[in-house]
Protein backbone atom coordinates (compact mmCIF):
# COMPACT_ATOMS: atom_id res chain seq x y z
CA UNK A 1 0.00 0.00 0.00
CA UNK A 2 1.23 3.66 -0.83
CA UNK A 3 2.92 5.49 2.15
CA UNK A 4 0.43 8.56 3.17
CA UNK A 5 2.48 11.34 2.19
CA UNK A 6 1.73 14.54 4.59
CA UNK A 7 2.96 18.04 4.16
CA UNK A 8 4.02 20.25 7.39
CA UNK A 9 4.08 23.50 6.51
CA UNK A 10 4.80 27.17 8.55
CA UNK A 11 3.10 29.74 6.66
CA UNK A 12 3.47 33.17 7.40
CA UNK A 13 5.96 35.09 9.47
CA UNK A 14 5.74 32.40 12.67
CA UNK A 15 9.33 31.98 13.23
CA UNK A 16 9.05 29.23 15.82
CA UNK A 17 9.18 25.41 14.36
CA UNK A 18 10.08 23.46 17.40
CA UNK A 19 6.74 21.90 17.37
CA UNK A 20 6.36 21.61 13.51
CA UNK A 21 9.08 19.61 13.46
CA UNK A 22 8.44 17.20 16.56
CA UNK A 23 5.22 16.80 14.64
CA UNK A 24 7.19 15.99 11.37
CA UNK A 25 9.44 13.19 13.21
CA UNK A 26 6.64 11.78 14.65
CA UNK A 27 4.58 11.22 11.60
CA UNK A 28 7.58 9.72 10.55
CA UNK A 29 8.55 7.50 12.77
CA UNK A 30 4.51 6.12 12.29
CA UNK A 31 5.67 5.62 8.84
CA UNK A 32 4.33 8.41 7.07
CA UNK A 33 6.31 10.28 4.32
CA UNK A 34 6.73 13.43 5.42
CA UNK A 35 7.66 16.86 3.37
CA UNK A 36 8.68 19.69 5.76
CA UNK A 37 8.83 23.24 3.98
CA UNK A 38 10.35 25.03 6.42
CA UNK A 39 10.05 28.38 8.02
CA UNK A 40 8.26 31.48 6.43
CA UNK A 41 6.59 30.08 3.52
CA UNK A 42 3.84 31.98 1.15
CA UNK A 43 0.30 30.18 0.26
CA UNK A 44 1.89 30.06 -3.10
CA UNK A 45 5.05 27.83 -1.98
CA UNK A 46 3.01 25.53 0.15
CA UNK A 47 0.35 24.81 -2.78
CA UNK A 48 2.57 24.34 -5.09
CA UNK A 49 4.76 22.06 -2.74
CA UNK A 50 1.41 20.35 -1.86
CA UNK A 51 0.89 19.58 -5.97
CA UNK A 52 4.37 18.93 -6.70
CA UNK A 53 4.69 16.13 -4.14
CA UNK A 54 0.70 14.54 -4.43
CA UNK A 55 0.35 14.30 -0.87
CA UNK A 56 -2.81 12.97 0.96
CA UNK A 57 -2.33 15.47 3.96
CA UNK A 58 -1.69 19.15 4.19
CA UNK A 59 -0.82 20.28 7.63
CA UNK A 60 -0.36 24.21 8.93
CA UNK A 61 1.20 24.86 11.81
CA UNK A 62 0.34 28.32 12.74
CA UNK A 63 1.40 30.33 16.00
CA UNK A 64 0.89 33.80 14.50
CA UNK A 65 -2.50 34.39 14.73
CA UNK A 66 -2.86 34.54 10.62
CA UNK A 67 -4.64 31.39 10.61
CA UNK A 68 -8.13 33.02 9.20
CA UNK A 69 -6.86 34.55 6.28
CA UNK A 70 -3.69 32.04 5.08
CA UNK A 71 -5.33 28.97 6.09
CA UNK A 72 -8.48 29.23 3.46
CA UNK A 73 -5.94 30.78 0.83
CA UNK A 74 -4.05 27.44 0.81
CA UNK A 75 -6.82 25.11 1.42
CA UNK A 76 -8.69 26.98 -1.94
CA UNK A 77 -5.36 27.42 -3.90
CA UNK A 78 -4.78 23.65 -3.10
CA UNK A 79 -7.92 22.36 -4.70
CA UNK A 80 -8.07 24.95 -7.15
CA UNK A 81 -4.43 23.49 -9.07
CA UNK A 82 -6.80 19.54 -8.46
CA UNK A 83 -5.99 18.19 -5.33
CA UNK A 84 -9.21 18.00 -4.28
CA UNK A 85 -9.46 14.94 -1.68
CA UNK A 86 -6.21 16.45 0.62
CA UNK A 87 -6.98 15.84 4.14
CA UNK A 88 -6.51 19.28 6.20
CA UNK A 89 -4.98 19.92 9.01
CA UNK A 90 -4.04 22.97 11.56
CA UNK A 91 -1.93 22.66 14.79
CA UNK A 92 -1.19 25.75 16.72
CA UNK A 93 -2.28 28.51 18.93
CA UNK A 94 -5.78 28.71 17.68
CA UNK A 95 -8.52 30.34 19.87
CA UNK A 96 -11.77 28.04 20.28
CA UNK A 97 -13.57 30.93 18.96
CA UNK A 98 -11.90 30.36 15.19
CA UNK A 99 -12.26 27.31 15.02
CA UNK A 100 -15.63 26.40 13.60
CA UNK A 101 -14.87 28.69 11.25
CA UNK A 102 -11.82 27.42 9.99
CA UNK A 103 -13.98 24.29 9.39
CA UNK A 104 -16.27 25.76 7.72
CA UNK A 105 -13.59 26.47 5.38
CA UNK A 106 -12.28 23.39 4.10
CA UNK A 107 -10.36 22.41 7.44
CA UNK A 108 -10.53 18.76 8.67
CA UNK A 109 -9.45 19.00 11.84
CA UNK A 110 -8.07 21.52 14.51
CA UNK A 111 -5.05 20.19 16.83
CA UNK A 112 -4.30 23.21 19.60
CA UNK A 113 -1.78 22.87 22.61
CA UNK A 114 -1.74 19.83 24.36
CA UNK A 115 -2.86 17.51 21.94
CA UNK A 116 -0.53 14.47 21.63
CA UNK A 117 1.30 13.07 19.22
CA UNK A 118 -0.82 9.98 18.77
CA UNK A 119 -3.56 11.93 18.45
CA UNK A 120 -2.76 13.55 15.30
CA UNK A 121 -1.09 10.52 13.91
CA UNK A 122 -4.39 8.33 14.46
CA UNK A 123 -6.39 11.32 13.05
CA UNK A 124 -4.18 10.67 10.24
CA UNK A 125 -3.91 7.52 9.61
CA UNK A 126 -7.82 7.06 9.92
CA UNK A 127 -8.91 10.04 8.12
CA UNK A 128 -6.13 10.56 4.87
CA UNK A 129 -7.67 9.78 1.69
CA UNK A 130 -5.97 6.56 -0.09
CA UNK A 131 -5.16 6.64 -3.65
CA UNK A 132 -4.44 3.85 -6.02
Amino acid sequence: MEKIRVLVAKPGLDGHDRGAKVIARALRDAGFEVIYTGLHQTPEMIINAAIQEDVHVVGMSILSGAHNVLVPEIINGVKKAGLKDALFVVGGIIPDEDISDLKQKGVNMVFTPGASLKEVVDYIQTNAPRRG
